[in-house]
């Protein structure tokens, strides 16, 4: 039986990985910092699927953090077949009125910790000439984001991360995949404190977690370098930056996102 290490595991689009793949039998390590939440998501998981599950409670934001992870993951002697890297948050609002240490984090959850998993999981899937990453990326990975300037530029790092990993490990058996939502019914907005009225409310009634998944894991079996998920829209959105001048589609999505207010 393989085993599926998913971050971001204890709510959204990680949860729904974790509950999709126990559905397939997997063995699961879930990430998160929510430990009540993990260890409930856990308990039903075996219950329900009798597979093995492993709790890792981390905050992933904190150096040094993807490392426990692995140490962790290596004492209990587990191999991790397909390393799911969800976790990540945005923040709204015009960068210099943002906090600056939330920026520094999302990078480091966003970007540093995705990349430290990726190069301490890729030697030993490599080794074995077998195994699988997906890096959770977005639409907001194709085209800058005024207001989510540092979420969209994070996403836009993994998306091409990714793809370029896909080229490198194609001979070897590795799969790589960058998985690209559009607006999901997630907590989201909330996290990333959009405005209550505006882009926080124009969030709801997208795309499922449940969708996602199922969308990124036939993605991943057919060994794809990237998939949009969520339909026709989605499509749409992340070709616009092929169609239009770049300074074109940048100050229109401003206008638009800038009726919405923002939030010191």
């Amino acid at each position: 039986m393989q085993t599926a290490l998913i971050t971001g595991a204890s709510s959204g689009i990680g949860e729904a990985f974790a509950g999709e793949l126990a559905k397939r039998q997997t063995n699961l390590i879930l990430v998160a910092r929510s430990e009540a939440k993990l260890q409930q998501l856990a308990q039903q998981l075996r219950e329900e699927f009798k597979i093995q599950v492993e709790v890792l409670v981390e905050d992933l934001s904190l150096p040094g953090a993807a490392k426990a992870v692995f140490d962790a993951v290596t004492k209990k002697g587990l191999t991790v077949h397909l390393l799911i890297n969800n976790a990540g948050f945005g923040d709204w609002g015009a960068f210099a009125d943002r906090q600056l240490h939330r920026q520094v984090e999302m990078i480091q959850l966003n970007i540093v910790a995705l990349v430290e998993l990726t190069h301490l999981f890729l030697p030993q899937m490599q080794q074995r000439r077998s195994g699988a990453i997906l890096n959770v990326a977005s639409t907001a990975g194709f085209q800058p984001l005024p207001y989510l300037s540092v979420y969209a530029a994070s996403k836009a790092f993994v998306l091409s991360f990714s793809e370029a990993l896909w080229a490198e490990n194609r001979s070897c058996g590795v799969r790589i995949l960058a998985v690209c939502p559009g607006v999901t019914d997630t907590n989201f907005a909330k996290n990333a404190e959009f405005p209550q009225s505006g882009a926080g409310a124009s969030l709801k009634g997208y795309a499922s977690s449940e969708q996602v998944v199922l969308e990124a894991l036939q993605a991943l079996e057919k060994d794809q370098p990237t998939v949009v998920t969520g339909g026709l829209g989605n499509q749409i959105i992340v070709n616009l930056p092929r169609f239009l001048p770049r300074d074109t589609l940048v100050s229109a999505v401003e206008k638009q996102f800038s009726k919405f207010g923002t939030r010191q």
